[in-house]
């Protein structure tokens, strides 16, 4: 039987905020940028990245295409890259950002019920997620000692599917595992949340095809998700569906 559930531990990017579409598009014209300075002349869009790495942050990108590309870069050089791929995202997510659909208003209906603690467990380096928040109306409900960024608040950055960055938001809330629901869009997400041993709510309502939706519903299923929801008016039945509500 599932442990009381006290927590709700939500990603970030195509989970509360519509951003990965902008976010790669950045994320894009800079690694073709870092491939063409290797002397590499393969380039990246924002749709094939998000592709191959949905999910990741910049660091686990860049990671992924030194082994894809053999080559490596001096983590000064990657420090600068990173930073600088977080000033252009953030930039266009100013821009153009908005909620996923339906979130807002589920987020004040489980504020006013009392029953969870909220926080944000996101690849993305934390002040990016501070911005996304501030653009889509959702800043009253999460503090920033509740967001926790593989990127930025671990002491190795790191990038999910680790777990790290899951069970380092568990230690620092002093909250067990099972005590915690997670809600994941992607693959990688919900692999770190699944190995940190929490819950997994899949949410496929940020994919814009049925098609996508049913292949991502299947895969994330089949990789250990608890239960999909297609649209976020549907999260109190998810809640009950795996005994958390």
């Amino acid at each position: 039987m599932k442990a009381k559930t006290t927590h709700i531990l939500f990603d970030c990017d195509n989970t509360l905020v519509l951003s990965e579409v902008l976010a790669f598009d950045a994320c894009g014209e800079l690694a073709s940028e870092i491939l063409e300075k290797q002397g590499i002349s393969e380039k990246y869009t924002g749709p094939q990245l998000m592709s191959e790495f949905v999910g990741q942050n910049f660091r686990g990108m860049v990671n992924s295409l030194q082994q894809k590309h053999n080559f490596q870069l001096p983590e000064d050089e990657m420090n600068k890259y990173v930073s600088l791929e977080e000033d252009r995202v953030i930039s266009k997510l100013e821009e153009k950002l908005e909620p996923c659909d339906g979130v807002n208003e589920q987020l004040e209906k489980l504020a006013k019920s009392g029953k969870y603690t909220f926080a944000v467990v996101s690849s993305s380096a934390h002040r990016r997620v501070m911005a996304s928040l501030a653009k889509a109306g959702q800043m009253s409900y999460f503090s920033s000692e509740r967001v926790f960024s593989a990127a930025t608040s671990l002491e190795k950055p790191t990038s999910k599917p680790d777990p790290a960055i899951y069970l380092h938001a568990c230690e620092r809330l002093g909250v067990a595992p099972m005590q915690c629901v997670a809600v994941e869009d992607s693959k990688s997400g919900a692999l770190s949340a699944i190995r940190a041993g929490i819950p997994v709510i899949a949410y496929v309502g940020s994919y814009e095809t049925d098609e996508k939706r049913e292949e991502m519903s299947k895969s994330l299923k089949d990789l250990g998700a608890a239960v999909v929801m297609r649209e976020w008016s549907e999260f109190e039945s998810c809640l009950e569906t795996i005994g958390a509500a």
